[in-house]
């Protein structure tokens, strides 16, 4: 079955220790003069592959509060990342992780531009660049355990395990108090992911993508993907048949020149085996 992380913002103090584990556990720089992986100016990047963004806000009851909100890749139940890729550099796992082989990856960045929540990556900095992102530290959920970010934090912000648990869970938490708002981001965005959120303020304030539609993305591309080798093969048959036509058009068009010429040829020399052999002479002479 599917793993998953609820990730309860209410509880999140904004220490970092997450970020500090992500770096430590697939050994990544940090690169905060250019990218900061904690503040008001968190955001992913090559290297940030967990941040920590801070908000300062107002309450209903204009009570002001701080928030911290942890980003990583939402690893989407059916992500678009891995059904934009032709290269299978992204694929997704049965328990439930959308993991990267950069050996596959042709550079093309369509995960990029496909990701509703514009988490992959480009490596910018390097001379040989790769896409990169949050893989949800695969190699520690095979044997059985939590991502780094998780196993760290000191306020139990994330709880790992089986998906439809999570959810179980978040749905009681939400319903029997009134703090939390009544949506569970990730729940179904995007055909649902298996980071899902609980939180006390709107998710719109606090950096989350709410314009993210419920079906899942590849679902709408799926007919043309599935149909593209057959209008890959009718391409070229057309392709085929026009070289073929313009060949033969141009061969066609070879033989009547030369056959034009040859009339001309053979007209011209029974014209001189007609004339008197004086005119012959006069007409070579001219």
């Amino acid at each position: 079955m599917s793993k998953g992380v609820l990730v309860n913002l209410t509880k999140c103090i904004g220490c970092g220790g997450c970020t500090v584990a992500c770096k430590m556990y697939n050994d990544n720089k940090w690169v905060d003069d250019r990218s900061p992986s904690s503040g008001e100016n968190a955001q992913l990047a090559d290297e940030n592959w967990t941040v920590v963004k801070q908000f300062k806000l107002f309450k209903n009851d204009d009570t002001q509060v701080w928030r911290f909100v942890k980003h990583q890749c939402l690893h989407c139940q059916s992500p678009s990342c891995v059904s934009a890729c032709f290269a299978r550099a992204f694929q997704k796992t049965d328990e439930g992780a959308v993991v990267y082989f950069p050996d596959n990856c042709v550079g093309c960045r369509y995960c990029m531009i496909a990701c509703p929540f514009k988490v992959p990556k480009f490596e910018w900095q390097t001379p040989i660049p790769v896409v990169t992102k949050c893989v949800m530290c695969y190699g520690r959920l095979k044997d059985g355990k939590s991502p780094a970010c998780v196993s760290v934090c000191p306020e139990g912000v994330m709880k790992f395990g089986e998906r439809e648990s999570l959810l179980r869970e978040a749905k009681e938490t939400i319903a029997n108090d009134s703090r939390y708002v009544k949506h569970i981001y990730g729940e179904e965005e995007a055909g649902g992911t298996s980071w899902i959120y609980i939180s006390d303020v709107p998710f719109e304030k606090i950096g989350f993508n709410t314009n993210v539609v419920k079906k899942p993305l590849p679902s709408y591309t799926s007919f043309y993907m599935k149909c593209t080798p057959i209008f890959g093969a009718i391409w070229v048959i057309i392709l085929t048949a026009f070289y073929f036509i313009t060949k033969r058009r141009n061969t066609i068009k070879k033989q009547s020149a030369e056959l034009s010429y040859k009339k001309t040829t053979e007209n011209n020399s029974d014209q001189n085996q007609n004339l008197p052999e004086n005119k012959i002479v006069d007409k070579k002479i001219e």
